[in-house]
């Protein structure tokens, strides 16, 4: 719902040609969650177009229009805190779980492809036995997501996609003295994350 009252004026919904495609905007995101949220066999399109009462070709369109209305808003979406957010989310989480000074969560993910890329595929092939590409995410206390890095090769370890962004070569910008973050084994120790 909330998804959706985001991005229901979007342009994108009006300028639909016939009438047979022109439908409201909520239905458009449920398809693309549909979409995001299946895996392997279940993500065929003709399974979501008759699980959500529309054609196998209508899916790809429903994806990409709501695509589209979602990413025009990133950039107020996905942020880094100010100062002020940052002592609230230090705050609370030094009340709930007793980590004085953390500011956030990292982690890393996989997102699998269907096949190997044709060129230079094996950088794909992830530790996992399968063909993926790597991204890894900052989120606070209340799981709002506040930073992403997206588009690495899947063989790629987490530690390396942490070291190279802007973040951590911008560490100053983005950190007051004693802040860090909580990550798991995966990532080095440094003035600004802690794995647990």
């Amino acid at each position: 719902m909330q998804l959706n009252s985001l991005v229901k004026d979007d342009e994108v919904f009006l300028k639909v040609l016939g009438k047979v495609d022109r439908q409201e905007s909520m239905l458009h995101i449920m398809v693309f969650l549909k979409f995001l949220g299946s895996y392997g066999n279940a993500v065929a399109m003709q399974k979501i177009g008759h699980m959500m009462g529309i054609s196998k070709g209508w899916v790809n369109d429903y994806v990409m229009r709501a695509c589209d209305a979602i990413l025009k808003h990133r950039e107020q979406v996905i942020k880094w805190p100010s100062i002020e957010e940052l002592q609230n989310i230090s705050g609370r989480v030094r009340k709930v779980h007793g980590f004085v000074n953390c500011i956030g969560l990292i982690n890393g993910t996989l997102f699998p492809l269907d096949f190997a890329s044709m060129v230079n595929g094996e950088d794909y092939y992830t530790r996992k036995g399968d063909y993926a590409i790597k991204g890894m995410f900052i989120c606070d206390d209340a799981v709002r997501i506040m930073w992403i890095e997206v588009g690495w090769l899947g063989i790629v370890h987490n530690n390396p996609v942490w070291s190279n962004s802007e973040i951590y070569l911008g560490r100053d910008k983005y950190f007051d003295q004693n802040e860090y973050l909580l990550g798991d084994s995966a990532f080095l120790t440094s003035a600004v994350m802690i794995p647990t």
